[in-house]
C-alpha cells in the first residue's frame, strides 16, 4: 500500500497541533468509495507505562465474510499520551503494519475518530490523508461534541454536534447495546461511512473489521 511521507512523526505536542490544523484542510468530505469487497480494521495495543506499540491490519472479504490478510508491526514511541493527539503516537506503527500487506483495501475502519475531533483531524483522518483512502473513524468513546441518545433498536442514530456542526453519527449498532461513534476520515461521507460499518456487523456491537484487528493484536502482544 503507497503510503504519502508528509511529515515527520516525532514532533513536540505544541507543533503537532498546529501541522493537525494544517492538514485537516486537506480531508475529502465527498465519497470515493466504489464497490466494498475488501475492508481493513486497525488496532494498537500495548501495556499500560510502556512505549512498546503492537499495531494490527486485518483485511476482510465482505463478499466471502473471511479474512483474507492480517500483519502487525512493532515500534517504540516517544511521543505521549495526549488526548486529541493519538495518530502522532499511534500512526506510525498502525502505518507500518498496513505497509506490510499485498491486499490493497477498499476502505481502512480505524478504532478512533475522524472529523470527531476537536481540530477535525482525528486518528482516521489522518491515516487517510497521509494513505490517500477512505478511512472511516469508528470509537467506542466520545471525544469531542453532543449529542441525543439514539433509539434502543440496531441501526438507530443521532447527530454528534459540537456547535452548530455536524461531526458524527451516534449509531446503535445493536439492540439496547451502548452506541459507536462514527465520522468521516477521508474520501466518505458520514451517510455513506455508517451504511459501511453497518454492513460490515455480525452479532457483536463493533465492526467486524477493528474487532478482527483488536483480537489479532492483542494475540500478537501476548505470544512475541
Amino acid at each position: 500500500m503507497r503510503i504519502k511521507n508528509l511529515h515527520r512523526w516525532d514532533i513536540p505536542p505544541k507543533k503537532a497541533v498546529k501541522l493537525q490544523r494544517a492538514l485537516a484542510q486537506l480531508v475529502i468530505r465527498e465519497d470515493h468509495v466504489r464497490k466494498v469487497k475488501k475492508i481493513a480494521g486497525v488496532d494498537v495495543s500495548y501495556m499500560p507505562d510502556d512505549d512498546t506499540l503492537y499495531a494490527g491490519a486485518v483485511v476482510i472479504d465482505v463478499e466471502k465474510w473471511c479474512i483474507v490478510e492480517a500483519a502487525y508491526d512493532v515500534q517504540k514511541t516517544s511521543f505521549p499520551y495526549i488526548p486529541g493527539l493519538l495518530s502522532f503516537r499511534e500512526a506510525p506503527a498502525i502505518l507500518g503494519a498496513l505497509r506490510k500487506l499485498k491486499a490493497v483495501p477498499d476502505v481502512v475502519i480505524v478504532d478512533g475518530q475522524g472529523l470527531a475531533h476537536p481540530r477535525r483531524f482525528g486518528l482516521a483522518s489522518h491515516l487517510g490523508v497521509v494513505l490517500d483512502r477512505p478511512t472511516i473513524g469508528c470509537g467506542k468513546s466520545r471525544l469531542v461534541g453532543t449529542y441525543e441518545e439514539p433509539g434502543k433498536k440496531s441501526g438507530a442514530m443521532s447527530n454528534l454536534m459540537d456547535g452548530n456542526e455536524i461531526i458524527g453519527k451516534v449509531l446503535r449498532t445493536r439492540d439496547g447495546v451502548s452506541p459507536v461513534y462514527v465520522s468521516v476520515g477521508h474520501k466518505v461521507t458520514l451517510p455513506r461511512a455508517c451504511k459501511i460499518i453497518m454492513d460490515n456487523l455480525s452479532i457483536y456491537r463493533l465492526p467486524e473489521a477493528t474487532r478482527a484487528a483488536h483480537a489479532y493484536v492483542n494475540h500478537v502482544r501476548k505470544n512475541l
